[in-house]
């Protein structure tokens, strides 16, 4: 089941090169927002949105490096 499931990614991801980036740099800039919007959320304080969308655009571009 996992074979067919990366399978099935690396084929959808083989014609959207640049999906990966893309959604990685949406989550940096939701972060921004919500830094202006609510100061004070865990969120925030935490940057998770900021760390979750650098890795997933860093893996990204290696993955799109490859295929």
């Amino acid at each position: 089941m996992i074979s067919r499931l990366l399978d099935f990614m690396s084929n959808y991801l083989a014609h959207r090169k640049g999906l990966l980036p893309i959604i990685g740099l949406v989550l940096i800039f939701i972060n921004l927002l919500l830094a202006f919007i609510i100061p004070a959320s865990f969120l925030v304080t935490t940057n998770l949105f900021l760390h979750l969308g650098l890795i997933i655009a860093i893996f990204g571009l290696m993955l799109a490096w490859a295929l």
